[in-house]
């Protein structure tokens, strides 16, 4: 009995996507969807030149009659539906019949098939979309499709193609993606006759993901488990640590009950988390499976069956963000840096700012406190004003620290001390952190200063380039995004009185409790006025009206942001101002102090705002740059 048949009218009319193929690997796309369809669990795909000149399609799948043979070439010829109704339920890759008849209508076309009934198979050659030659011929179980001399019928078409190895790119990228989607299938992609990538079809998706990226890319993932019973939304797989970012999505696959497609808003709620992780040109490798009831959504939007139309795509973006942001906690620890995390920390700590540049703070309980128990320390604050101190004095250096105090202190002493305050921090914050390893190895040590904005510095075996302003705003963001009781605040001896416009008065008012958790204690003086009686502690005071003009601005970028967000982007101003700047001098011993504490923190390799810190050259890259070979490094 025939399974393959023309659909009727009716339905071609509503499934028809003109469809055009447009390159190779859109040929090598359809087909292996073919493959997938007829339940095959081993595919091999062959090209050469690029796939322009050879394509080779082979499965293991049920195959086909003669008969199903002789009607898969017609247009709009299928089994996977029968009429309008079944694009509701339907479960296979391919629905509308075109893709056979199309290759074989630009191409030097063969096909053949078997089923494991069938004693013979059949091989079906088409030229051009001529008349196909149709016989009985020997094979194994299964359908191998076989495309030669694609386009050489419509040179106009073959012209806009790429060069041999941009299409065999895209081949690759469109294999891969369908290997990640169907672990349980081997895959198997000879370019020129080697053999480029290979999966075991074991089942595993994390294995499946070491064959095509790597092991190092394997043992930077972290796995997603997600479930919304009420909207009946299962979301599963991988997605990388921030320490491992490429330059584009090209290794983001959204793979949705078995298709893979593309999404603005999946990748967008991927964004969303890293928006304080990595760069803004880095995306993490993510691979995420959905499953969604097939009722929500339709996949007849678009002729390759790239994109698809959600019942509700704003529920997708939450569950995608909330899969995504609840397994970053869990692998870094509740101190990671995101601050729409706003609870109240489990372990408290005093946090000893690092006494460099203009914009730090020596306070009671700092290193300098600890050399010298008799120096002149303001009152720390009650524990209703969170159990800070705020002094008053903001040093250069660690020497004029102790200088303008007038104190005669041994600054080794001091400078012991910080060391110890820093290392007792450090462990402080790790025992209230399950956050893993950052992957900055050993001990930092700092050689010196480039241009006074870039520290140079190794451990055992790795050369460090340390953005010096990059690094200490990702300190002081991780820092205030661990305060959530709010950020501590120091009186201001003269009030100072700021004017508004409208605009900005209004977002003022909209977000009062945020600038108070902020430090900012703004009150109203007038019409769109206010006076400022309290900046953060960790803010030079004459910098406080910038600031708050600079959270107003990126306030206004965000439009319609969640608190989280708000807190976020606010959080980020204030690390950047109150951090050290390119230009500042700085010493060995304050270079050690902000290596050791870039090294504490959870996310070391990127600013809040997406610049990198960190250039990292091992013994490898090292040995590349110098064209070092023939040595076991």
């Amino acid at each position: 009995m025939t399974r393959i048949h023309v659909l009727d009218d009716t339905t071609i009319n509503k499934i028809a996507a003109g469809e055009v193929v447009e390159r190779p690997a859109s040929v090598v796309k359809e087909l292996v969807e073919n493959a997938m369809d007829a339940g095959a669990t081993a595919v091999e795909i062959e090209i050469m030149g690029g796939g322009i000149s050879f394509i080779r399609v082979t499965d293991n799948g049920r195959g086909m009659t003669r008969e199903d043979a002789e009607t898969a070439i017609l247009r709009h010829a299928t089994s996977k539906i029968t009429s309008v109704s079944d694009l509701q339920t339907v479960a296979t890759l391919g629905f509308r019949g075109e893709a056979l008849p199309t290759i074989a209508s630009v191409s030097r076309f063969s096909l053949l098939t078997r089923q494991a009934s069938d004693d013979l198979g059949t091989r079906v050659d088409i030229l051009g979309g001529k008349k196909p030659e149709i016989e009985d011929a020997g094979c194994e179980i299964g359908t191998t499709v076989r495309v030669e001399d694609l386009f050489f019928n419509t040179p106009a078409r073959k012209k806009f193609l790429k060069t041999n190895t941009t299409e065999a790119g895209k081949i690759s990228d469109y294999v891969i993606r369908l290997a990640l989607s169907r672990p349980d299938i081997a895959f198997r992609f000879i370019n020129n006759n080697r053999l480029t990538i290979m999966t075991a079809g074991d089942d595993s998706l994390r294995r499946t993901i070491e064959s095509i990226y790597g092991r190092d890319a394997a043992g930077a993932l972290i796995p997603l488990d997600f479930e919304d019973g009420d909207a009946e939304i299962r979301i599963t797989g991988y997605i990388s640590k921030p320490s491992l970012i490429r330059s584009s999505r090209a290794w983001q696959t959204y793979i949705v009950n078995g298709r893979t497609i593309q999404n603005r808003a999946i990748a967008k709620a991927i964004d969303n988390v890293y928006r304080a992780l990595v760069p803004k040109m880095g995306f993490p490798l993510a691979v995420l499976r959905i499953e969604v009831p097939q009722r929500t959504i339709d996949v007849n939007v678009h002729p390759q069956k790239t994109e698809m139309k959600f019942e509700d795509e704003g529920r997708i973006f939450k569950a995608v963000y909330k899969t995504v942001l609840d397994a970053i906690r869990s692998a870094a620890g509740e101190t990671a840096a995101i601050a729409a995390a706003v609870e109240k920390p489990s372990v408290h700590y005093e946090a000893v700012p690092l006494n460099v540049g203009t914009g730090m703070n020596t306070g009671a309980h700092g290193a300098f406190a600890a050399a010298s128990p008799q120096m002149n320390t303001p009152p720390a604050a009650s524990p209703s004003t969170h159990n800070y101190a705020m002094p008053p004095i903001r040093p250069q250096t660690v020497h004029e620290a102790l200088q303008w105090r007038g104190q005669s202190i041994d600054l080794r002493a001091a400078q012991d001390a910080v060391g110890a305050a820093r290392m007792e921090e450090r462990d402080t914050l790790a025992a209230a952190s399950s956050a893993e390893n950052t992957g900055i190895e050993g001990n930092l040590l700092p050689i010196g200063q480039v241009d006074l904005t870039y520290i140079i510095a190794q451990s055992a075996q790795t050369l460090y380039i340390v953005d010096q302003h990059a690094a200490h705003e990702r300190i002081l963001f991780d820092r205030f995004s661990a305060q959530a009781d709010g950020i501590p605040a120091q009186q201001m001896l003269v009030h100072a009185i700021l004017s508004f416009d409208a605009h900005e008065a209004a977002y003022i008012e909209e977000n009062a409790e945020l600038f108070d958790r902020l430090g900012f204690h703004l009150e109203p003086a007038g019409e769109r006025e206010y006076r400022l009686t309290e900046a953060p502690a960790d803010i030079p005071l004459d910098e406080a009206e910038e600031t708050i003009r600079e959270i107003l601005v990126s306030l206004g970028d965000l439009h319609a942001a969640t608190p989280a967000n708000l807190r976020q982007a606010g959080i980020a101003t204030m690390a950047c101002r109150a951090a050290i700047k390119a230009g500042e001098e700085l010493n060995m011993r304050q270079m050690e102090i902000l290596l050791d504490e870039l090294r504490s923190t959870p996310f070391p390799f990127t600013c809040p705002h997406g610049r990198p810190t960190i250039l990292k050259f091992d013994t490898h890259d090292l040995a590349k740059m110098f064209k070092r070979t023939g040595f076991n490094l």
